[in-house]
């Protein structure tokens, strides 16, 4: 309707302003967004499978569609350092839902939204990083930077992105 409105007094010759695009709106088009991530996890750290604590470092990525479903199978999550992670297999996030990115080694679970690196090496750096979301087309669905002096205000080694 508005559209319309705008085309029909630009044709009447009157100035029509178009409005630029809210603040809030994504930075790309994806409806995966990177909302938050554990980058130091709780203790001193311990990549051992066994015993360490690389599964409590993690990454949750969430579907802010209103109405589509996304199958993560071949979404990308890189760090700056060029570390990777492949979705190796179907894994759908309906409209609203999460899944939570871990370390370590353990059973994928729809049902936990649950997703294992299955590494037990740790992915992010503990004084800065940049985490990057890509599509399966590899396009750039989400990316972000942190430090733990400016990002992490509350020093729990937890950051919130999209809140």
């Amino acid at each position: 309707m508005r559209i319309r409105a705008a085309l029909a007094a630009a044709a009447a010759g009157t100035f029509v302003a178009v409005a630029a695009v809210p603040a809030h709106a994504t930075e790309y088009s994806s409806a995966l967004k990177l909302t938050g991530v554990q980058y130091d996890a709780p203790g001193r750290d311990s990549n051992n499978c066994s015993t360490g604590n690389t599964r409590d470092e993690y990454l949750t990525i969430k579907n802010y569609s209103r109405s589509t479903t996304v199958n993560l199978k071949g979404y990308v999550v890189k760090d700056a350092a060029g570390n990777r992670f492949v979705f190796p297999a179907n894994h759908y996030l309906e409209p609203g839902d999460y899944v939570k990115l871990r370390g370590g080694k353990g059973t994928d679970s729809d049902a936990k939204n649950v997703v294992y690196r299955q590494n037990c090496n740790f992915m992010w750096n503990n004084d800065k990083d940049t985490i990057y979301l890509y599509k399966p087309s590899s396009s750039r669905a989400d990316v972000h930077s942190y430090t733990k002096s400016g990002s992490d205000r509350d020093g729990n080694g937890y950051i919130t992105f999209h809140g």
